[in-house]
């Protein structure tokens, strides 16, 4: 859960209490400026600080660690560069399909082990023309 998420739970727990965030701050023994910051997807709580949150929404804290799944976190981060400009207009211009680029660029996050970059992109896309116009 980012910053965002936590921020939208939170004020909807608080709003479905019938709650104003003044009275969950002296609840949970926070300002009323922290918990705002949190609402609005700013900040970076404590874990003791949610638990209290947590109790004055009266809910309780769950925390929990699960396995990351890389290939899909890379695949939205390449999804996500594909969406530039020059992107866009180079795979336009090229018989590659945005799927096969989005496979390619994929490919090269597994074969570094770390999330695709815009390096990474314009690297492919060099490479890309470059092969078209040796045609």
């Amino acid at each position: 859960m980012d910053g965002a998420d936590l921020g939208q739970e939170l004020r909807a727990r608080r709003k479905a209490a019938g709650r104003t965030i003044a009275s969950v701050a002296a609840d949970a023994g926070l300002s009323v400026p922290y918990i705002a910051n949190l609402e609005n997807g700013r900040g970076n709580p404590t874990l003791a600080a949610l638990g209290r949150l947590a109790e004055a929404l009266g809910a309780r804290l769950a925390v929990s660690l699960t396995e990351v799944d890389t290939e899909e976190d890379d695949a939205a981060e390449a999804r996500r560069l594909l969406q530039a400009t020059r992107a866009r207009a180079v795979i336009a211009s090229l018989p590659a399909t945005e799927p096969q680029v989005l496979t390619a660029l994929t490919a090269i996050a597994g074969a570094t082990g770390r999330a695709p970059n815009e390096r990474d992109l314009n690297r492919l896309l060099d490479l890309l023309l470059l092969a078209t116009d040796e045609r």
